[in-house]
């Protein structure tokens, strides 16, 4: 194991201990510290990732890291998580907001807790922003994830509830464009009658693993959503739509802008 990477975020990454080492979602710094350190060669090797803005995350305080979705099974949550790990000093604990069927699978639920996951309920995502932490959302959910290869890097319909928790926490935005899973593991096909463990299907890859596609992670810069607004504010349904809308302008910008570099890089 990399032993500074295991210091870095087991000494230095704030954490609220609930006791026994956990904090009240079943985080573990030491099994996070060990998976990073394991992920090493899948990040530096196999994808490559090529990140830009890291310096956008709030050092400390609540904030969000808005991102694009897409693959067949969230490689691109994994390694944006990574990112955030090996890139901001002190590290920073990215929370990854999973969809509401990832607590029911066996083993895998386990895991993703000690890791830092944490099921996507308004009341979670508000404890979680209340206690100053690093909220990781991709809004389009299974949409994002259920593209197919012809609308790649087109945002799909996404759920505002993040705007609504930046408003009321008075928490920044951060917008992020990941290109690269797309192509790395484009979805086939749906099995719509099949939902495993809640899922709204089963999805059907078009290789049985991810392909080492070279991913390129963007930072944009923070959006303050609360800026000449109340708490109240949050309240109002059109005022939501209108700051998730902002959002999601921007990050499909950002998401343009990042595809244009990466072809100018591979001319």
């Amino acid at each position: 194991m990399d032993s500074r990477t295991f210091a870095r975020i087991t000494t230095q990454a704030p954490f609220h201990d609930a006791g026994h080492g956990f904090d009240v979602f079943g985080l573990h710094p030491p099994v996070l510290a060990s998976v990073v350190s394991a992920s090493r060669l899948l990040y530096e090797r196999y994808f490559r990732v090529d990140s830009l803005g890291a310096e956008q995350i709030p050092a400390e305080g609540p904030a969000i890291l808005v991102a694009n979705h897409a693959g067949v099974l969230p490689v691109d949550g994994a390694m944006l998580c990574l990112d955030v790990l090996r890139r901001t000093e002190p590290p920073r604990i990215p929370r990854a907001i999973a969809d509401h069927f990832v607590p029911r699978i066996p083993f895998v639920s386990t895991l993703f807790a000690r890791l830092g996951v944490v099921s996507g309920t308004r009341a979670n995502v508000r404890y979680l922003l209340e206690h100053g932490e690093l909220v990781v959302i991709w809004p389009e959910g299974v949409a994002g994830t259920g593209k197919t290869f012809g609308e790649r890097y087109r945002l799909q319909d996404w759920h505002v509830g993040f705007a609504e928790l930046a408003i009321r926490h008075r928490a920044p935005v951060v917008p992020v464009a990941v290109i690269g899973p797309e192509e790395s593991w484009p979805l086939a096909g749906k099995l719509r009658r099949v939902h495993a463990f809640g899922a709204p299907y089963w999805p059907i890859p078009f290789v049985p693993l991810p392909l080492p596609t070279h991913y390129h992670v963007r930072y944009g810069n923070p959006l303050a959503l609360h800026r000449g607004l109340s708490p109240r504010d949050a309240d109002d349904p059109a005022v939501v739509a209108a700051a998730s809308e902002r959002v999601r302008t921007t990050l499909q910008q950002l998401v343009e802008d990042a595809r244009t570099e990466r072809r100018g890089i591979f001319r």
